[in-house]
């Protein structure tokens, strides 16, 4: 069996993008590899470059990797780690940060090839709630 698109949550928030990861955790198969890159090295608000490029690295089995940062400076730092480091199959998502996680892990739980799995966390964006 094919390993299954991997998805980084990039937060300001560790304790953010940690909760996301327990919530996908509920709804997604246990061979999607969600990994968090939140909060800076010591532990407080804001962006690292390197928890980022490290949270691709950790995953990416082969299929494909999702990056959905949170706001602001979290894209910015994305932004310059995929043009710094890049890596084929690894891609970031516009997309909100919650729903459209929860859309890229239940789609990568499927199986789904990347451009699926881009194409749900996008969608997101016009999910309505009421």
């Amino acid at each position: 069996m094919s390993e299954n698109v991997g998805i980084v949550l990039v937060s300001h928030s560790a304790r953010l993008a940690e909760g996301l990861r327990e919530l996908l955790g509920e709804l997604a198969s246990d061979g999607v590899r969600v990994v968090v890159a939140g909060g800076t090295e010591d532990g407080g608000l804001g962006t690292s470059y390197d928890l980022i490029a490290g949270a691709i690295a950790r995953a990416d089995a082969g299929a494909g990797v999702v990056v959905l940062p949170d706001l602001g400076s979290s894209v910015l730092t994305a932004v310059t780690v995929l043009e710094d480091e890049p890596r084929p199959g690894v891609q970031l998502v516009d997309a909100p940060f919650v729903e459209g996680a929860v859309a890229a892990a239940v789609t990568a739980s499927t199986g789904a090839g990347l451009a699926e799995v881009v194409a749900a966390a996008e969608d997101a964006r016009g999910f309505r709630k009421l």
